[in-house]
């Protein structure tokens, strides 16, 4: 899955410093992040994400 995502300038670089700093592309080290973050908390994502969907069930349903 591709998935864009737009930062701040001063996110971006805050990134981007840390990548150099680790010797790593900042994608990887944003996809590594991403990967940590939902392998530490899978069921509060989950339901996080069923809050999403169901908060906005009618504009997606208007969308498709």
């Amino acid at each position: 899955m591709k998935i864009a995502l737009e930062l701040s300038v001063e996110e971006a670089e805050l990134l981007s410093s840390t990548a150099v700093r680790l010797g790593v592309r900042p994608e990887e080290l944003a996809r590594a992040t991403i990967a940590d973050a939902l392998s530490q908390d899978k069921e509060a994502f989950r339901k996080a994400a069923e809050y999403v969907v169901k908060k906005n069930r009618e504009l997606y349903q208007r969308l498709s």
